[in-house]
């Protein structure tokens, strides 16, 4: 059985770990990552645990920077597209 499965099964036992599961998968997080983030759980390793988060965490907002900066080049062009008319 792959990890994935078995995380899911652990947590489907456990209510708050169905919580914990289904919001690490809205953020986006790999079924690696559940699965290290659930063996931590399960080894009562809450320091392991806010690295891993707070390292998605920054992971995101460096994706998310980014995606302004482009954003940022889109309007300035719509921009000056729309001052030449």
């Amino acid at each position: 059985m792959n990890k994935s499965k078995t995380a899911k099964r652990a947590a489907f036992a456990n209510p708050y770990a169905y919580t914990v599961l289904q919001n690490l998968q809205d953020a986006g997080c790999t079924d690696e990552m559940v699965e290290q983030f659930m063996t931590f759980q399960s080894r009562d390793d809450k320091e392991q645990q806010l690295k891993l988060l707070s390292g998605y965490r920054e992971h995101l907002l460096d994706e998310l920077h980014r995606d302004e900066k482009r954003i940022d080049c889109l309007d300035y062009l719509i921009y000056q597209m729309q001052k030449e008319q």
